[in-house]
């Protein structure tokens, strides 16, 4: 965990990809789907892989969750695809990543090179060359993206008041890059990615400050889980609806944190309007 040390009453957690940045989408069908594909050969059932790594991480409750246990979950509901069973194409769960994830909290590609390096797991192996071109293919791919409006303004406002740092399970070289190329970086104190710890580590650093004083800003439902873990207040930025969440935080979801009003009801009425964007089940699954 990276220790925060409190300069100001408030902290303030931010998650990036999806939520500051609209980069969830680039990132996940250009970049990490296509390396599924290629790497675990999975060409033939292309059309069915896409939908389910689509569902997994950008249009369900595990949207925003690390990319391994993602890759997992991406995995699962293709093999159970009827039309990936017709078609004979073998989908193997590699269960060396499953263990992994299991005895590993900081789900990130140093972690899994000495894990690699120690056990020779060809599935480690597979998932290790796997991420390391999600990675250069999101170099490639992924610049200037710009910032969702009013996010600029929200850290603005909020930095005389809060300490600010992101809470993310994107690799630091990319956060840094983008929180750097889009000059954000200086609103905060600390740029957390997967290779710190989980989010609910992160977030541990609220035990610093005084109750209902510490507020996540997230787009999914494992950033909620990971405020809840940590007695954190929570603000959503709907996915779909990203610009009108951030307009509604700058205008009353920052005064409301900072004078003691977000508890309760304010909080209540944004988290029900938040569960009713993401399913739990994919379209296909859904009954009519």
């Amino acid at each position: 965990m990276y220790e925060i040390t409190p300069e100001h009453d408030f902290l303030v957690g931010i998650d990036s990809d999806g939520c500051a940045f609209d980069t969830m989408e680039v990132k996940h069908k250009e970049c990490f789907i296509p390396n599924i594909v290629e790497h675990y050969k999975l060409a033939g059932v292309s059309k069915y892989l896409r939908e389910a790594a689509e569902f997994v991480n950008l249009y369900s409750k595990s949207r925003g969750i690390n990319r391994f246990p993602a890759l997992i979950e991406a995995l699962e509901w293709l093999k159970e695809r009827p039309e990936v069973i017709a078609r004979k194409v073998e989908i193997t769960i590699p269960q060396g990543v499953v263990e992994w994830m299991k005895r590993e909290t900081k789900l990130g590609n140093p972690a899994l090179e000495k894990e690699v390096e120690a056990t020779g797991d060809p599935d480690l192996k597979q998932a290790l060359a796997w991420s390391k071109a999600v990675n250069d293919t999101v170099g490639d791919i992924v610049s200037e993206v710009p910032p969702f409006p009013f996010v600029r303004e929200s850290l603005e406002k909020l930095q005389a008041s809060a300490d600010l740092f992101v809470v993310s399970a994107t690799p630091n070289e990319a956060l840094e890059r983008e929180w750097q190329e889009h000059d954000l970086a200086k609103y905060v104190k600390a740029i957390c990615g997967q290779e710190t710890g989980s989010k609910k580590e992160s977030l541990a650093n609220a035990k610093k400050y005084p109750a209902n004083h510490t507020l996540m800003i997230g787009d999914a439902p494992g950033d909620y889980k990971a405020a809840v873990a940590n007695d954190a207040l929570f603000y959503p930025i709907n996915p779909g609806h990203e610009e009108a969440s951030w307009k509604r935080l700058y205008e009353e979801g920052i005064d409301r944190f900072l004078t003691g009003t977000f508890a309760g009801e304010y909080q209540d009425k944004l988290l029900a309007e938040f569960d009713g964007y993401l399913p739990e089940l994919p379209p296909w699954k859904q009954t009519a």
